[in-house]
């Protein structure tokens, strides 16, 4: 899914990742087979609109009651995201991916307009995979106001599709 080839579609299996969280432990979709997985995909802990997002995500209320997993990635170290998950409280997984190749892989890094400038980065970006580790809906250029209720009214549609919801 890098540039030049075409963007994983709904319904397509999900790349497994092995990404290291802030306590060393080691993430992979494959854990969380089963339930509806957040990822989410920021480029910087600890700034407005990163900090914003990553409160919204741990406040929802219909995401917790639907049981979801949220796991955010960027780049920053283990460090960068230890201290940011305890300062705002966040009870989920921050992975980091320093190099970006994963958020490579899934075009969630690259040429991005950043206050009129064009710069290489992590894009704000939100993949919501299915129990079977299929996408079911990805936010390629995500507005951080609503967008946690956004994602539990995804996760509401898909199940309505579910033969086994």
């Amino acid at each position: 899914m890098t540039s030049g080839t075409p963007r994983l579609q709904p319904g397509e299996p999900f790349p497994d990742f092995a990404l290291p969280g802030a306590g060393g432990q080691t993430h992979r979709l494959s854990d969380y087979a089963g339930r509806y997985v957040v990822l989410y995909a920021y480029p910087k802990d600890d700034t407005p609109g990163c900090t914003k997002e990553a409160c919204d995500f741990r406040d929802s209320a219909l995401l917790k009651s639907h049981g979801a997993v949220i796991l955010g990635v960027s780049r920053d170290d283990a460090e960068s995201h230890q201290a940011f998950a305890e300062k705002y409280s966040l009870p989920f997984p921050l992975l980091t991916d320093p190099d970006a190749d994963f958020l490579k892989s899934i075009g969630a890094y690259g040429p991005k307009n950043l206050y009129g400038k064009i710069v290489e980065g992590v894009k704000r970006q939100t993949f919501l995979i299915g129990p079977d580790g299929r996408l079911v809906k990805s936010w390629l250029a995500v507005s951080v106001d609503g967008h946690a209720d956004a994602v539990a009214a995804a996760i509401d549609a898909d199940r309505k599709t579910r033969p086994d919801a």
